[in-house]
């Protein structure tokens, strides 16, 4: 027995012994100095410090200890006359008693036998699954894909040109006899899995790190979706998040690596799923009365090695500033202006001296043609495209650049009104607007192949969502509306949402949601999208695209 549950065995003795002898208030005393005690032991047992067999144990000994000690005395008199003992002197020694249980217990790892290792401690474990089962519906005057093919001269029916544009190279794709590959009207029903397991590990007072684990492709930034029935072949677990964060006072942090969004935003310009590269700082100044809150944020991301002499760097820079005013106890509203800069995504057209005789054709010799491309594994749709292969390439590879270059401001508003809590009504606004967009320069840096017409620089976006915050537990819920308009070239259509209209820009419509708690982190969530497109995808008036997609989830979170 060690030494802090002999000092629990023979306080308790000491009570049982003393007890029939004392006055009433003493008697009243020590009676409550044993309940407490009691309760103590309860307490260790029910944070998992102390077993339960221990503490019964502990117990039985100090009452057996306690009844032979009375068996051997004989009592002198009716009365025993007891020291008084102040209350702040019983408090000290229960506490004292409490700490010397508590770090012994911790020590010696009483709660079980196999106890993991105290550093364990700083580490959070978080993870969710989600099952989805979805249905993709398309508008029956979709255009076809032969019609996206041929406007992009894709197809053996059309060849090439250099003034060959669009705004969905992927609905142009053929295969090698020439066919389309996509899909813009039959309806497409699937079933999808996602698992995500994240730690996070707090290292000291200011240093900590973070890994995520998901499903999904090394090729798609926006979902971590994985579609069932691929022959029941095990699933892609990819590292999702991996970041360090630095955080020396509780006004300043800054974070690296694979990092959660660090922007106040919604899905307008970046989509749920999309996780960032490079390092943000966030400043965030108190005042005494507390009821403004301004923060600044600030990041550099890289998004494409620089490769020389291959091809050039990319990479993004952003600054955001704002602040939340709690204008009462029930009322919040929060607002952020963020400027994005993007560097070397818009295309230009490869040079003639790139280009070498061979075969009877002038194809490409150089290391970095092509590096204009905003390719394939990045894009989504709705961007403006065009052929930036130089004038005489003869090759079959088509290389599609962006007509406009991508700066946009964003500003983004919420207001949260908690006067039914926990019911609570949120107000969002999200507008957005491209400052590089510029027809006249689009045209000069192309050299005449993009002469846009239509196309449009801003988007915007409202949402009313009412319910709870958050769903946790059983009957929690919470439901939503809102409407999107964003331009083609209002944001780069790599990074916004994946799933309105099939994901990209250049669309316009409306989502319904709702959530419902089935259990404690466990709920169930219905989406339904409706999305047509602003200008045409093909760049021909005469073709349209609608989309509406039905998402039913069941989701566990632990």
């Amino acid at each position: 027995m060690n030494f802090q549950q002999k000092t629990l065995s023979l306080l308790i003795a000491a009570i049982v012994t003393a007890g029939p002898a004392y006055a009433d208030d003493e008697r009243a005393s020590l009676e409550a100095l044993r309940q407490t005690t009691l309760s103590l032991i309860e307490a260790l047992v029910d944070s998992g410090v102390l077993p339960r067999d221990k503490a019964n144990a502990l117990i039985r000994k100090a009452e057996q200890d306690a009844a032979k000690k009375l068996a051997q005395k004989a009592p002198a008199s009716t009365s025993v006359r007891v020291q008084y003992v102040p209350e702040i002197v019983k408090s000290e020694i229960r506490e004292q008693i409490k700490q010397e249980v508590l770090a012994q217990a911790k020590s010696e790892r009483w709660a079980e036998p196999n106890a993991i290792p105290g550093w364990l401690d700083n580490i959070k474990w978080e993870g969710d699954v989600r099952l989805r089962y979805q249905t993709d519906s398309f508008g029956k005057d979709n255009a076809t894909p032969f019609d996206y093919a041929f406007a992009a001269g894709t197809s053996y029916a059309s060849a090439r040109t250099v003034n060959s544009q669009t705004r969905a190279a992927d609905l142009a794709k053929v295969n090698s006899m020439g066919e389309p590959t996509a899909n813009t009207g039959e309806q497409r029903e699937r079933f999808r899995v996602r698992a995500r397991l994240g730690m996070l590990a707090k290292i000291s007072d200011t240093w900590s790190g973070g890994i995520r684990l998901a499903t999904g492709n090394t090729n798609d930034r926006v979902s971590t979706n994985q579609t069932l029935g691929q022959d029941w072949n095990k699933y892609n677990l990819l590292v999702d998040q991996a970041f360090i964060k630095y955080d020396p006072a509780e006004w300043f942090s800054i974070t690296g690596g694979k990092i959660p969004n660090p922007w106040f935003s919604t899905d307008l310009v970046w989509d749920i799923d999309l996780n960032f590269e490079g390092v943000a700082a966030t400043f965030k100044p108190s005042f005494a009365n507390n009821t403004v809150k301004p923060f600044l944020t600030v990041g550099y991301f890289p998004i494409k090695e620089q490769n020389p002499p291959a091809s050039k760097g990319r990479s993004m820079v952003g600054v955001q500033g704002g602040t939340q005013w709690d204008l009462s106890s029930n009322t919040r509203f929060k607002v952020g202006l963020a400027w994005y800069a993007f560097r070397n995504f818009e295309g230009k057209v490869e040079s003639d001296d790139s280009l070498d005789y061979s075969g009877g054709n002038l194809v490409p010799y150089t290391a970095n043609y092509g590096q204009y491309e905003y390719g394939s594994g990045l894009r989504q749709k709705g961007n403006s495209l065009f052929v930036t292969n130089a004038t005489s390439d003869t090759a079959a590879t088509t290389y599609w650049g962006l007509a406009s270059r991508f700066r946009p401001l964003n500003l983004t508003a919420s207001l949260d009104l908690a006067n039914f809590d926990p019911v609570h009504i949120v107000l969002t606004g999200d507008w957005v607007r491209n400052t590089a967009f510029d027809r006249g320069e689009i045209y000069s840096r192309t050299q005449g192949r993009v002469d846009l017409t239509d196309g449009s620089n801003t988007g915007y976006q409202y949402k009313l969502t009412v319910g709870m915050p958050q769903i946790k537990d059983a009957r929690d819920w919470q439901a939503f509306v809102s409407y999107r308009r964003l331009g083609s070239d209002a944001v780069l259509d790599a990074f916004t949402d994946s799933d309105f209209g099939g994901g990209g820009t250049n669309l316009k419509g409306y989502i319904l949601g709702l959530q419902y708690g089935l259990d404690r982190n466990a709920a169930l969530g219905l989406r339904w999208f409706s999305a047509d497109s602003i200008d045409s995808f093909s760049l021909n008036p005469a073709h349209r695209f609608a989309q509406d997609v039905f998402m039913a989830d069941v989701n566990v979170r632990f």
